[in-house]
This record gives structure tokens, sequence and C-alpha cells, in this order.
């Protein structure tokens, strides 16, 4: 004889709404707990889920959550990427400026990522849903979801950061980097080029995801001349800004850095999460493959930017991906001339104990 449990899997699929909805609201905790519950019959409760997304605003939210726990699972993750019109179904809630459940649908995307089967959300050609989109295609439609619906600004239920994650798995692939570095048809930008006004971003999700993005697209060394170049993608100061603190740099260190990095603000803050730092400055690594990359950061003074990130982030992760990018700026070209390595190393360490003094002697109270 089935369990409870099991009788209560079972209700998913009961024709009175409530008891549906009672089933949904308490199964939530299991799709954690006991996910092989919902394994059962062949997956048959994971089938019940996905057409539960479609009923009454709080049985979808319900198995919306249910299902975001249970794709941690091969099996339903492969079951839930593999279906088309599940796929639709989501897309077509996405795209729904009133959809109330959109940032559910948004996670659970960033969770389908995982599987190689979403990849084809990246050639995928849907009705267009306006106002949300003017493109057909179901990629261009997300990439308008999370850039006009920062900060419930065009789904007032929403705030879409978790494609940020979706985004960042696709551009893991050639495919997906094809994507985020060409012009497209319909709004003539480059898709990249819209993440980067969000790597100062107030929500750490979307910070995350977009510096993972854009490190990702980095790995893409013919379009390094756009990435850099100020008249195209121009990622270099969205890069920099938060890796950079408070602190201030010689007359003619800031004279030659970018015009977004001179004389900022004495309350300016680096990136609060240490991974993303890490991350950005990963991404200035990769930038630097290329000799034409290398002297481009030199010439605008990445180097005193990273020294000072250096000297005050107390992480060991952060000084270690700090030293790596240092090495490769400050290293030896063919017909330039020598530069002292001791001197280098010098100058990124040997003042850190004085200037640690000079921190505690400044050192404040903040209040969060």
């Amino acid at each position: 004889m089935p369990t409870e449990l099991e009788e209560l899997v079972d209700f998913l699929h009961h024709g009175n709404t409530q008891i549906r909805q009672i089933a949904c609201e308490n199964l939530v905790g299991f799709s954690t707990a006991q996910p092989s519950l919902f394994k059962r019959h062949q997956l048959l409760p994971v089938r019940d889920l996905k057409l539960l997304v479609r009923d009454y605003t709080p049985i979808a939210k319900h198995a919306l959550t249910i299902l975001i726990n249970l794709s941690a699972d091969e099996e339903v993750l492969a079951n839930l990427a593999g279906d088309d019109a599940f796929l639709e179904t989501l897309l077509t809630k996405v795209t729904n400026a009133k959809e109330p459940n959109a940032d559910d649908v948004a996670m659970l995307f960033a969770n389908l990522a995982k599987s190689d089967e979403l990849k084809k959300l990246l050639t995928l050609k849907r009705r267009i849903p306006e106002p949300t989109s003017t493109s057909p295609n179901a990629i261009d439609q997300l990439m308008d979801c999370f850039v006009k619906g920062a900060d419930g600004s065009l789904n007032k239920n929403a705030n879409y950061d978790y494609l940020s994650y979706l985004f960042a798995d696709f551009s893991k692939s050639d495919e997906g980097r094809a994507y985020f570095t060409s012009r497209q048809d319909y709004d003539g930008v480059v898709p990249v080029t819209k993440l980067t006004v969000f790597t100062e971003h107030k929500s750490t999700i979307r910070r995350k995801g977009v510096a993972s993005t854009i490190k990702n697209v980095a790995f893409d060394l013919p379009f390094h001349p756009k990435l850099l170049s100020e008249d195209e993608a121009n990622i270099i100061p969205y890069i920099l800004l938060p890796i950079t603190g408070p602190e201030e740099f010689t007359e003619e260190e800031s004279m030659d850095m970018l015009p977004d990095l001179q004389l900022l603000p004495p309350d300016k803050k680096r990136d609060s999460d240490n991974s993303i730092i890490i991350t950005h400055i990963e991404t200035l690594l990769l930038l630097t493959t290329t000799r034409e990359g290398r002297e481009f950061m030199r010439a605008i003074q990445v180097y005193p930017i990273i020294r000072e990130c250096h000297l005050h982030v107390d992480d060991d992760d952060v000084r270690e991906a700090c030293d790596r990018l240092v090495q490769v700026l400050m290293r030896d070209e063919e017909g330039e001339k020598e530069i002292n390595k001791a001197n280098i190393e010098g100058s990124l360490q040997g003042d850190q104990g004085s200037q640690q003094k000079q921190d505690e002697d400044n050192k404040v109270v903040e209040l969060f």
C-alpha cells in the first residue's frame, strides 16, 4: 500500500483545486528532503507538476518551487529540459509582463541551463511577446526581460536577476559566445554590451551572473579588439569599477586612466563579494592573452588599480588573482625596456605593513 506521502503526491493531479493546492504546499519541503517521492511511476509526479505550472497562481508557484528543487536531479533535469512544450510554457510566462511568478520561472531556467538541451533556446523562434520584446528569437526575449525588467521596471512582481545565471551557462559554449558577441538584427546591439551596465548593480545575483558571462565571453579571442574598443563593447571600465575602491592615485597615474576611473568619489566602494572581484580580475587576465591587450591595459594604468585592490582586500584568493595579473602586465615584452621584477614585487607588497597601519588609524565603524 502507498504511504501517506505517496498518497499526497498522487493528489497533484486531483480534480479539486483546493486539494491540489494543499498537496503542492505540503510537498515543497519534501522536494529537497525526499526527492525520490517525485520519481515514482516513471516521473508521473513531475509530469503533474509541469501541468500545475499553468494552474492558479498559488498552485503554480508551489509547483515551480518543487521543480526548481528537483531539477538538481539529472533524470528530472533531462525530462524538463527536453520537453519543448514545457519550455514554451515557461517562455510564455517569463515574457508576460504581468506574470506574478516570473522570477520563479527565471530561477528554473537558470537550473535548466545545466542541461545541454537548453541551448536550443539560442536558435528557437517563437511569437513576439510585445511589449516585452520585438524580437522573434527566444534568447533575445529573455535578454529584453533581464535588461528592461531590472528592479521591477517591466514586471512589478519580478526583477529577472536569475536570468544572469542562465546567460552565464550559455556563454560557456561556442554557440552562446557567438550570440553574446554578435550584433542582433532587431535592435542593432551586441548583447554583451547590454550586460556590462549591471556590474555595479545592487543585486549580488545579477552582478555575479553578469561577471561570469563577461568572463566567458572573453574566452573568444577574436572578439578581444571589440571588447577593448571604446567604440564597440568597451567593457574595461565596467570591469575595473567594481574592483576600484576609494583610494587616491598619483596625478601621473590618474591622468592616464580611463575617464570613468578618474576622480571617483571618496565613498567609492569595491564589490562586497570577493568572488565577483576575482571573476573580474580573471577576465582582465584573459584579455591580456594578446600583446595588444597587455599594452592597452598598461596604457590606461590598470596596474595601480590592481595594486590597491591587492593592498586593501583581505582575501588570499583575491590577492593571488591580483598577483597573477600583475605578473603578466609587468613582464618584459620583446623590444621593451627591462623592468626590475624585485621593484615590481616591492611596489605590490613592500608597503603593505605601513598601509595596514594607516588603515587601522583611519578605520571607521560601518553600520549595516
